[in-house]
């Protein structure tokens, strides 16, 4: 993981830290024929929290990495908002979105950090 690259996923994963996102997975596909180099997967509770986590994460990105998204989906119903940060995508699932994707298993042979729920 480069500099770059760290300093990106740490202010991803801080951000989302900021509105208590829970199950923080850091997917590093960098061994992998990928989209990207990373995912970084969370989960709220509801709409609101999904959405404030996307919000919160984005702004804190912005400040502290100087870092805007290409491109972010989902916002519209917050069931699985998705950012695309080039090298990284973050995606901000509800629990039952993020249970029916299983998207960390799409990508098995990645290798997977969990971070550690802060509550």
């Amino acid at each position: 993981m480069t500099k770059e690259d760290k300093n990106l996923i740490d202010n991803i994963v801080a951000g989302m830290q900021e509105q208590k996102a829970k199950k923080i997975a850091v997917i590093d596909m960098t061994a992998l024929e990928a989209p990207c180099r990373f995912f970084v997967v969370c989960e709220g509770t509801s709409s609101t929290q999904v959405d404030a986590i996307a919000e919160t994460m984005k702004d804190f990105v912005r400040k502290n990495a100087k870092i805007k998204p290409f491109a972010i989906d989902g916002t519209d119903n917050a069931q699985w908002i998705a950012m695309d940060y080039g090298d990284a995508i973050v995606h901000i699932f509800q629990r039952e979105t993020r249970e029916f994707y299983d998207i960390e298993h799409l990508w098995n042979d990645a290798k997977i950090e969990y971070v550690k729920d802060l509550d």
